[in-house]
């Protein structure tokens, strides 16, 4: 249970941090996530689409708006591309590798990433599949079959979760309410497959799981106020 609630959990532990800092060297880069830009109070309209595009370089990711040239909207399939930046103060630049040309883009804000402290962001979805199969299997003692019928769930599961959980634009609280929402629909599908008893061993998880959360929460928010 706390193996997967760490696993759950850990991208909370992530501090949003807003100081640039910069290298003149090409680096290798991921983007781990694209979403549509929205514009802040005050901020500038533009008719063109613009995007959010998270990329990681090393332990940070940074959140670049990029404005596609002539319309186009290739970048939405770009998640899992890796790429070549160059890291300025406030600017990204990305390298084609194809054409060869190189495209600047302000850093709207960036986040850094505790070192080890645990998988890579771009890796949660596998780990975070295989250790619920496993946590459900041995909590509630399913057999293979019901192994089986479940996995289809999971993997859904696992999707949601991985459409949202590595973008840095969401704080920690947006992201475990999502999450306890997917995991409340999973567990309906799940009630299907599972005996009388192994539904109550399910609920009983869940209560487990939300104090757990709600305990996280309270630290958090005294950690806050004490270093205020």
């Amino acid at each position: 249970m706390h193996r997967l609630m760490i696993l759950v959990l850990m991208c909370g532990a992530s501090v949003l941090a807003f100081a640039q800092t910069s290298s003149s060297q090409w680096q290798k880069a991921t983007i781990t996530a694209v979403n549509t830009h929205v514009s802040a109070s005050g901020e500038s309209a533009s008719d063109a689409v613009r995007y959010d595009v998270s990329v990681k370089v090393g332990n940070t990711v940074y959140v670049a708006l990029y404005t596609p040239p002539n319309g186009a909207n290739t970048v939405e399939y770009s998640r899992g591309v890796d790429l070549l930046v160059l890291v300025g103060s406030d600017t990204l630049t990305f390298n084609n590798n194809i054409s060869g040309k190189t495209t600047e883009v302000p850093v709207l804000h960036k986040e850094e990433l505790p070192a080890g402290s645990g998988p890579d962001l771009s890796e949660l979805p596998g780990e975070y599949f295989s250790l619920k199969l496993q946590h459900l299997s041995q909590a509630l003692d399913l057999s293979e079959e019901q192994q089986a019928k479940i996995k289809p769930i999971l993997e859904q599961e696992t999707g949601e979760v991985g459409d949202f959980w590595a973008n840095p634009v969401l704080s920690r609280e947006d992201k475990l309410n999502r999450w306890e929402k997917i995991v409340r629909s999973s567990d309906k599908k799940l009630k299907v497959f599972l005996s009388a008893d192994q539904v109550q061993k399910l609920q009983g998880i869940r209560k487990e799981q939300k104090e757990k959360l709600k305990q996280l929460s309270a630290e958090q928010k005294q950690q806050q106020a004490e270093s205020k």
